[in-house]
């Protein structure tokens, strides 16, 4: 990092719904990655040293933040529907030896980096193998490369035969030894914890079992007891409005993907009292189900168990998220990157999914994946909006995302931390996005 930057003649998006955008501005960039002042052209004296970029006719906005990824996979289709014997010996010949562990470390940068490239500077990883995600995290804060923000929580917590199990989970039949986990996670140095309440939709064997009920109350509750004593969120995977009740008692910290409410859920979600905050948010994952219901399977390549609990499991949750708006619950953004056909650089498909099947704007989506999400995460002291004081995550765009939102398909700069990507380059999957364009 040199002596700091000067964003010219730019117009600031702040990433706060409640704010409105501000033309012929300058943002300074200190030597420490922090945004020193902001103001009008004419009002900044810039200091010494910093390297201008005349930015006229572009606008500059919070980095987007993606609170909702996994990293081992880049959103190539893939199947499940191995039998467990073949999982096995992939599991155990393949991938968890020291050959395999390379390789997908190798592949989990990559991906990092796509998504930073592509205008993601903060992604909260939920679900990875081998504790890898910790180790890439401390290489970044190491400054060993410039990558991404990275919020990790290592393996899922689960139970026996629950989502994820066993490769990619710890598993736990009792309130104590789902306790253990959370300690072993902890141990290895994760940021949060992320737990399966109920079955999913990739490894599910059967129609309807990605929403059936996995974790008991007592058993999600020992959990959040045990992450909220050190102050560490709670995530839980949740397929079925009996999976968010049961969530919402025990007390996690947001609900992944989620389900149609009732009454008493939608009360828990604004006041949870065993929530760390008093609260719990709602991140739905659209963009990991809307194309495999949408597409047949000749093409999606999944079968059909996963294409009708697909369907089953994306009509619940835009249920979900239509509630939320209507009732004021905490919403966040996650696209559930890695899941099949969706790709790190594409987050944009998802706020385009909110604005065609919500009654939501471009403002408001925008305020979701920046301001909304950093708050969620327990990050919006350092990250989230365009503000004095905090970190220069940033993107720079040529179109103006509050008039089309597939403008930020588009970055045409990325600073994290102060650190400056002047020609970002992203690798496109033409196979996944010629499938994703025939049905958006």
């Amino acid at each position: 990092m040199n002596s700091g930057y000067a964003l010219r003649n730019c117009t600031v998006i702040h990433g706060d719904m409640n704010r409105n955008p501000e033309s012929n501005m300058t943002i300074v960039v200190n030597e420490k990655g922090l945004i020193q002042e902001i103001g009008k052209d004419h009002e900044i004296t810039l200091p010494q040293g910093v390297q201008v970029l005349d930015l006229t006719g572009k606008f500059v906005m919070p980095g987007l933040i993606n609170a909702h990824v996994h990293l081992f996979a880049d959103g190539k289709p893939f199947t499940l529907s191995a039998s467990e014997n073949t999982l096995k010996f992939a599991f155990n010949w393949l991938l968890d030896t020291r050959f395999g562990r390379s390789i997908l470390k190798k592949r989990m940068k990559r991906n990092a980096l796509t998504a930073l490239h592509a205008g993601v500077t903060t992604m909260r990883s939920v679900g990875e193998f081998f504790h890898l995600d910790v180790q890439l995290r401390d290489e970044i804060k190491a400054d060993a490369f410039i990558g991404p923000n990275l919020l990790v929580s290592g393996y899922f917590l689960s139970v026996t035969g629950g989502h994820g199990a066993p490769f990619l989970a710890l598993v736990g039949d009792s309130p104590w030894e789902a306790r253990r986990n959370v300690r072993i996670n902890v141990k290895n140095g994760v940021d949060l914890i992320k737990i399966c309440v109920t079955g999913g939709i990739t490894d599910a064997k059967m129609v309807g079992e990605a929403g059936r009920l996995q974790m008991t109350v007592e058993e999600v509750a020992a959990i959040c007891d045990e992450a909220h004593k050190i102050g560490m969120r709670v995530a839980a995977h949740v397929e079925s409005t009996e999976g968010v009740r049961v969530a919402l008692k025990g007390g996690v910290d947001t609900i992944e993907h989620g389900s149609e409410m009732d009454e008493e859920i939608i009360s828990l979600f604004k006041n949870n009292p065993n929530a760390l905050n008093g609260y719990t948010a709602l991140i739905p994952t659209l963009q990991a189900a809307y194309p495999l219901v949408a597409l047949d399977t000749s093409v999606s390549k999944v079968n059909s168990t996963v294409k009708e609990n697909s369907r089953l499991v994306y009509g619940s949750m835009l249920k979900g998220l239509r509630q939320a708006i209507e009732h004021n619950i905490k919403i966040g953004i996650g696209t559930d990157a890695a899941m099949s056909l969706v790709t790190h650089y594409d987050i944009w498909r998802e706020l385009d999914h909110y604005l065609r099947q919500t009654s939501l704007n471009t403002k408001q989506v925008i305020h979701f994946v920046t301001k909304s999400n950093a708050e969620i995460l327990g990050i919006d002291h350092m990250t989230g909006t365009v503000d004095m004081g905090k970190n220069a995550d940033l993107i720079v765009l040529e179109q103006n995302p509050l008039e089309n939102i597939e403008a930020l398909s588009d970055v045409k700069m990325v600073m994290v931390n102060g650190n400056l990507i002047e020609t970002p380059s992203v690798t496109r999957i033409k196979e996944v996005d010629d499938i994703l364009n025939s049905v958006w």
